[in-house]
């Protein structure tokens, strides 16, 4: 027999809730005083009266802060899903560890709950299905399922998570199937299962990026550790920088520019007689250039 059959897992995750009471049920009725049917679930309850989920795969619940933030100023947008604490103790008889007498278990929004226990919150809304929790393969697929695509949940929590849906359901294939994903996607999770114990502490971490550690935890472990540093320690090539235009002035100083020529003189002379015309070649002439003037007009004579 399959352990998925020893756990009671059903064809369907989806399934409707048994008509019938088992036995079971209706000895903690006894022992509880609480009715097996006939009671219309309530819609809200009190914040004391909800346990969370012992079967939760996030280990840790992270980012409260802002989660209480917002449900202080926005309210409750989404109910809880939560299971009745009697059908919780059918299906895991002796899992009530934390429950302490809380009538309804969290299958579904544990950071939510935290995050409204850490707000102050008096009452938060549920939904109540029992379905939920009739084994620990359903508690722990159905909290996958709803954390798949929240980017808040550890890498490695979700690794783990799939890893257990494996043992139950017997292979890879089939937990793809249930989870609606492809076999592919559920290998490339489990892939960080086969990091060495260290490289799984950068990977929660940080240090560690997920997408390289995937491919790094496909390799012997003898060779994981030096991929990762050199993984961590790479750095990105530097990038050509286009050298810019340097000022003026920075130019001028390698290639100085030629001389820019004096403009030519422009002389006025007053043609009321020669005499006023020699003085007046003689005050802006150089020698030289005042013989080479007498001797162009000479050869003009």
């Amino acid at each position: 027999m399959s352990k998925a059959d020893k756990l009671g897992v059903s064809a369907s995750f989806a399934r409707a809730q048994p008509v019938g009471v088992s036995s079971r049920r209706a000895a903690i009725a006894e022992a509880t005083g609480a009715p097996t049917s006939g009671v219309v679930p309530p819609s809200e309850v009190p914040i004391e009266a909800l346990a969370h989920n012992p079967f939760n795969l996030r280990e840790d619940l992270t980012e409260l802060e802002e989660l209480a933030q917002s449900l202080i100023s926005r309210g409750q947008l989404q109910p809880l899903a939560v299971a009745t604490r009697m059908a919780f103790m059918e299906a895991h008889p002796g899992q009530t560890d934390g429950l302490g007498r809380a009538p309804y278990v969290v299958i579904d929004g544990n950071r939510r709950l935290a995050a409204a226990q850490r707000a102050g919150l008096k009452t938060m809304h549920i939904h109540v299905n029992d379905a939920l929790s009739a084994s620990a393969a359903d508690i722990l697929e159905s909290a996958l399922i709803a954390n798949v695509h929240r980017v808040d949940v550890a890498p490695m929590d979700q690794a783990r998570a799939l890893q257990e849906l494996v043992d139950v359901h017997g292979s890879q294939a089939q937990v793809a199937k249930r989870l609606g994903k492809t076999p592919a996607w559920v290998s490339q999770r489990l892939t960080l299962l086969n990091l060495t114990p260290t490289l799984q502490e950068k990977v929660e971490t940080g240090e560690l990026k997920v997408e390289p550690a995937r491919r790094i935890g496909r390799l012997p472990h003898e060779v994981q550790e030096a991929a990762a540093t050199e993984t961590i320690n790479a750095v990105n090539p530097p990038r050509q920088r286009t050298s810019p235009t340097p000022p003026v002035n920075a130019v001028n100083a390698v290639n100085p520019p030629p001389p820019t020529p004096s403009p030519t003189p422009r002389i006025t002379i007053a043609t009321d007689s020669p005499e006023t015309i020699a003085d007046a070649l003689t005050a802006h002439l150089t020698p030289d250039d005042l013989k080479a003037v007498t001797e162009l007009l000479l050869t003009r004579i």
